[in-house]
Parts: C-alpha cells; sequence; structure tokens
C-alpha cells in the first residue's frame, strides 16, 4: 500500500496558475499591493503566492506561503489578499489558503525583489 500524502512522481509541487483567464492580471496586482510588514516588497515579488486558479465563474483560489511559519502576521496574511482582490470587478469569491509545501526559499523571489533587497 503506498502512503496517499506524497504527490505522484511527476507531479509538480506548487500547482499552475490559470495565467490564461482574462482577469490573471488584475489578480496579479491586487497581491501586488499586499506586503509584509518587515519586508519592503510585495508578497507576489517575494514568491509567496504559489497558486492563482480562476475559474470559469471567476471564483479565485490562491494558495500561498509566508517566509517562515513562526512569521507575526501568519493568521492575518491570508486574510490581506482575499480584501486585496475581492473588490475587483467581476470577482464572484475569493479563497486564500496558507500552505507549507514547498517550503518558501529566497529562491521563489523574483529578480525585482532580490535587487530592492540587496541580494544582487
Amino acid at each position: 500500500m503506498t502512503d496517499q500524502t506524497q504527490p505522484m512522481e511527476g507531479t509538480p509541487l506548487i500547482a499552475p496558475s490559470t495565467t490564461d483567464h482574462p482577469m490573471y492580471e488584475q489578480v496579479v496586482e491586487a497581491c501586488r499591493s499586499v506586503y509584509d510588514p518587515e519586508i519592503p516588497v510585495n508578497i507576489y515579488e517575494l514568491g509567496l503566492i504559489y497558486t492563482i486558479d480562476i475559474d470559469a465563474e471567476n471564483a479565485v483560489d490562491i494558495k500561498m506561503s509566508l517566509t517562515a511559519p513562526g512569521c507575526p502576521v501568519a493568521g492575518e496574511m491570508p486574510g490581506w489578499v482575499a480584501d486585496a482582490v475581492e473588490p475587483l470587478p467581476g470577482i464572484k469569491q475569493v479563497n486564500v489558503e496558507l500552505v507549507w509545501e514547498p517550503p518558501w526559499g529566497m529562491d521563489m523571489m523574483s529578480d525585482e525583489a532580490r535587487l530592492e533587497l540587496g541580494f544582487m
């Protein structure tokens, strides 16, 4: 019997986003308006937004992580993301899920974030 909690071999750890949805860029821009209070870079450029899934009815599911499980705003940040995305015209509902797999790493940051934080 196999362990069902492990992803199948070849399954990506981060599910792909629905980048072809007409509202995808607007949702990304809304995510870019959310900042970790301790880091002067938005959470999208930090690589904390793992997946943006938008269905045909414009319901949005976002999977995100944090820089560390003990992050002081861990309980609040998913709500900040939902509050940023929900007001977009046409959005039906927003569900933001905090995930810890794969763990966030500095390699997930965009070049802009690395530059801003002095890592380049």
